[in-house]
Order: structure tokens, then C-alpha cells, then sequence
């Protein structure tokens, strides 16, 4: 019997480096692979692969296993960049990983693999593929802790087939352990970033040498009253408390952003509450909404709160059973069955209070 190729996307980190042990552990022929790709901050060109690129080829040779890099600056910028300038200066807070999962990672490596002869792509993300009924699900990991479907919602439901997560069944704990026994010389550095594009300045000096503008603003409350001035409201998010620069005699916190009037709006932390959503760029996982218990999260790591969908064209009104606070335009919401199986998800569009 051929042995099976799989190509798996390695970062240089703890997850991804395990990952591709176990899978050669497993007699798969396997390949590392590493994006490479610029950023372009202000005036100049930054690259962002570094030191993660320089680890990735130190496992493969420690692994013996091949490893290529993949110049990728183009479709990052297109792709992953621009979209996050543009939701941000719109007054939205997007997730960026989200994008690069379904764009990037499982658009164009994923078609990269099939198109190179291999038989998989895997990369280091806590998930699992079940295989229920004929049919292929993306459902939480053994470690619920470390959960990453939340970020994997958009991967298109017909490549589940060829995509493996080897770290499915093991804990934070086991990989890092799995990593101590096999000498891979890893540290805490070597996690992941959230947003690996970023500068050391962090997204508001990117976003500022980036857009060339003066986004300076009124702060006002919910009567329209002018409370202070802001320096651009992509600074801000929803649910925020701290660096408001108000003096109030009780906590005040961003409920809204107003585009048209470049305002960020503060309220108090009740006025924070909302009961449903409108989600657009839908993504299924399954066939249609299940007649069963759902529950949804509106942010990575957040606790589930059990929901019912409402189709509305091709957006989806997400009705909640109990109040929540800072659901925030821009974000993604995903919804799962009890048994952790992702349903789908989508972008938060607006919030209904």
C-alpha cells in the first residue's frame, strides 16, 4: 500500500512541531512546511516569519523529515491585512485569525497540498474530525481548555476529508511532554501569537502608519453628550472599561461605536446587555440547523450559552436565552451542539439590545 503524504503547516512552535511527530510516528510520509510573508508597517517592509521559520527547519531536521518554506506576502496582504485595516477603521473589531484559517491556511495552503500530490494537510490546532454517519464533523478537542474550532469555523465543510488535527486526543500537558522526551529544545516563546502580523507597537500604531489619517473623535454618552475626545475609534472595543480617559462618578464602558459620526458611545456596564445577533458571512459545517440544543460563543474561550437560530436569507439571527455582555460587531460567533460538534458560524454584523 502507497504511504500517504501529508504536508503540515509548522509555526516553530510546541503544537505544530508534536503534531508532525506523531504523524510520522504514524508511518505517514510527512513534509513541514512554513509561510513566509512581509507586512507592510508605514514606510517599511517587516518579515514576519523570523525566528518561527528558523525552529520549523530545526524540528524538520531533527524529525528527518523534509521541510519547504512558502512565500505567501501577497495573498496575506490581499487576504488578511487589508480586510483587517478596513473592518477596524469601520469601527468593527475583527479576528484576523479567523480569516487567515479559512483564507490562508485552509484556502491557500490546503489547495497548495492537493495541488502538490499530497493526500493531507494537518497543522498543530486543538480539534478533532469525526467521522459520523458517512459524514465528516469538526468537533472540540480532548482538551477542551485549549479549543481552537472557535477559530476554525470557516473551513470549507467539503475539505474536512483531507485535513488531520494530530493533537486531537491529547492535553497542553501531554504535547509539552511529548516535547521534553523528544528534546526539541522548546520554550514559551515559541507559542503562537495571537496576531502574528502585528509590530511590537500592537494594532493601533499599525493601524495608525497604516491608514495616513486623522480619525480623532467625540467620546459621548448614550444622550449624546460630549464626554471627551479620542484619538480614533479603531482604539476602541466593545465591552471596553480602561484607557477611556473619562472622569465619571461611576464605571463607564463602550457600548457603541457610531461610523457616521466617528463616536465612540459609553454607557453603563447594563447597557451592555443584549439577548440576540445578526451574523453574516455564514459558514455550515453541517446540513442546515439541527433540531436540537445549540449553543453559541461570541468570543474565543467564552463560556457556551444556549441559543436558537433563525435563518434570514443568508445571515443568521442568533437568539439568546439569557442576556450577554460585549458581543461585539466584528467578532465571530459559532454555534456547536451539546456534544461539541461545530455547527457553523459566522461574522457578528450587529447587535440587537
Amino acid at each position: 500500500m502507497k504511504t500517504k503524504k501529508i504536508l503540515i503547516a509548522m509555526s516553530g512552535g510546541v503544537d505544530s512541531s508534536v503534531a508532525a511527530f506523531l504523524l510520522k510516528k504514524q508511518g505517514y510520509q510527512v513534509h513541514g512546511m512554513t509561510m513566509s510573508f512581509k507586512v507592510i508597517h508605514g514606510s517599511s517592509n517587516d518579515p514576519r516569519s523570523g525566528s518561527g521559520l528558523i525552529d520549523a527547519k530545526r524540528i524538520c531536521e531533527i524529525l528527518e523529515i523534509p521541510h519547504q518554506t512558502l512565500e505567501i506576502s501577497t495573498e496575506f496582504e490581499k487576504e488578511v491585512v487589508k480586510p483587517f485595516i478596513k473592518e477596524y477603521l469601520s469601527g468593527r473589531t475583527p479576528n484576523p485569525c479567523v480569516i487567515c484559517n479559512r483564507l490562508i491556511k485552509f484556502g491557500f495552503l490546503f489547495n497548495y497540498a492537493m495541488k502538490n500530490g499530497f493526500d493531507y494537510f494537518a497543522t498543530g490546532h486543538y480539534a478533532q474530525i469525526d467521522f459520523i454517519n458517512n459524514q465528516f464533523f469538526l468537533r472540540k478537542p480532548r482538551d477542551r481548555s485549549k479549543d481552537q474550532t472557535y477559530f476554525l469555523y470557516g473551513i470549507p465543510r467539503e475539505t474536512l476529508d483531507r485535513i488531520l488535527f494530530p493533537l486531537a486526543h491529547l492535553t497542553k500537558e501531554e504535547v509539552k511532554s511529548l516535547s521534553d522526551q523528544l528534546d526539541l529544545q522548546m520554550d514559551e516563546k515559541s507559542e503562537s501569537q495571537d496576531i502574528c502580523f502585528l509590530p511590537q507597537g500592537g494594532y493601533g500604531d499599525f493601524l495608525k502608519n497604516r491608514s495616513h489619517l486623522d480619525l480623532s473623535g467625540p467620546i459621548v454618552n448614550l444622550q449624546g453628550k460630549v464626554l471627551g475626545h479620542h484619538d480614533g475609534i479603531y482604539l476602541y472595543t466593545i465591552g471596553q472599561r480602561k484607557g477611556l480617559g473619562l472622569s465619571n462618578s461611576h464605571p463607564l464602558y463602550v457600548v457603541d461605536i457610531d461610523l457616521s459620526r466617528n463616536a465612540v458611545i459609553v454607557g453603563e456596564k447594563k447597557d451592555l446587555q443584549a439577548m440576540a445577533l445578526i451574523a453574516t458571512q455564514v459558514n455550515y459545517l453541517v446540513d442546515g440547523i439541527p433540531d436540537q440544543e445549540i449553543f453559541a460563543v461570541t468570543r474565543y474561550s467564552q463560556k457556551e450559552h444556549q441559543c436558537m437560530l433563525e435563518k434570514i436569507n443568508h445571515e443568521i439571527k442568533v437568539i439568546f436565552y439569557d442576556k450577554l455582555e460585549n458581543i461585539t460587531p466584528g467578532q465571530s460567533v459559532v454555534w456547536y451542539t451539546r456534544e461539541g460538534i461545530a455547527i457553523g458560524g459566522g461574522i457578528i454584523k450587529e447587535v440587537l439590545r
